[in-house]
């Protein structure tokens, strides 16, 4: 599987749940997460994408850690399961309904 059909398939799952997954590009700062994913009540997490069984880069890890410390929610995705649970847990702590 490759890491854009992983990409496609959460956009999609987003979409129907009433969320966004913006594709993220921030020129000048390498290693940012693939996607910023919105959901209705203001809550937002980045989400960076992996081919199954791929780990992120250390300039990526670095970036994920910065945006941690901001207090934001980062996730790492590398299979359409991580995705369905990731999105679980986002429906659960953020009360985003299905």
């Amino acid at each position: 599987m490759q890491e854009s059909s992983i990409e496609r398939y959460l956009t999609q799952r987003v979409k129907a749940l009433g969320g966004r997954a913006y594709k993220f590009v921030s020129p000048g700062n390498a290693g940012v997460p693939d996607r910023l994913v919105c959901f209705p009540g203001g809550h937002a997490c980045f989400v960076e994408l992996k081919a199954p069984g791929k780990k992120p880069r250390p300039l990526q890890v670095a970036a994920q850690e910065q945006l941690r410390r901001l207090g934001f929610a980062v996730e790492t995705i590398d299979c359409k399961e991580q995705v369905d649970g990731f999105l679980d847990y986002i429906r659960y702590q953020w009360g985003v309904p299905e």
